[in-house]
């Protein structure tokens, strides 16, 4: 009996380890469809497991977005105390006999010129978000969009001169011609492609080196172009998150 029991247990094991290497042998392929500017399929390539392969993590997301959020806050506002405002050294009457309210200053937030009571003053309301859980929290939104189907990666992306016409007929060409905000990633700033792409408001233009994950969440899809995947791979590759 104790034999059968061994050899069932055996059995077992063997049917579940193919298993696990098939699963994992299948996470690991991240192939994607090269295009060319208009919109037709060169090749396939591979895009990095440590980037777009990750799994999901909403709080890691919603933390993330919440840092870069505060830090877009300015809190500039400042108003002046009674103690601030210019003048006001001298008793404006005497103590008694006025018939008026017992007065030292001017200057009072009672009286109009005076200063101000629990007004805004400028202050930081910056958050903070360590260096790994900034770039785990960008791989995870780029593995969210992988998986989404909303990243697209292109050879090259260049135009002879700046003109929204051509801007527009490569978007209308793209797979993600239906989604309705596109952030184009370039691997450096190319003036006459900005100048081409800026007069469209549901578009956006960054570098691969500025990519950060509140942008990622809020453009429904990405393009990258081949040399922005190279610059977004040497940044992971270096730690410059």
């Amino acid at each position: 009996m104790v034999s059968k029991v061994k050899d069932q247990t055996m059995d077992k094991k063997k049917k579940v380890e193919p298993i696990k290497n098939q699963g994992r042998r299948k996470a690991e392929s991240f192939a994607v469809p090269l295009y060319n500017q208009k919109g037709e399929v060169i090749k396939k390539i591979s895009l990095p497991k440590e980037i777009f392969g990750q799994k999901t993590n909403p709080k890691l997301l919603a933390q993330a977005a919440r840092v870069y959020l505060a830090r877009q806050k300015a809190k500039t506002a400042s108003t002046k105390t009674r103690s601030q405002v210019a003048g006001g050294g001298r008793k404006p009457h005497r103590q008694k006999g006025t018939g008026r309210a017992r007065a030292g200053s001017i200057r009072s937030p009672l009286w109009r010129g005076g200063g101000v009571t629990f007004g805004p003053r400028p202050r930081s309301t910056s958050l903070g978000l360590v260096k790994k859980m900034r770039a785990k929290a960008l791989a995870v939104a780029l593995s969210g969009k992988l998986v989404e189907k909303t990243i697209t990666v292109v050879d090259k992306l260049e135009f002879k001169e700046p003109k929204t016409k051509k801007a527009l007929e490569f978007l209308g060409k793209s797979p993600l011609k239906e989604k309705r905000r596109i952030l184009l990633v370039l691997a450096d700033k190319n003036e006459v492609v900005i100048k081409s792409f800026r007069n469209l408001q549901e578009v956006g233009i960054t570098r691969a080196l500025d990519l950060n994950t509140l942008d990622v969440l809020k453009f429904s899809g990405l393009i990258f172009t081949l040399e922005a995947i190279d610059k977004l791979k040497g940044r992971f590759k270096h730690g410059n998150t």
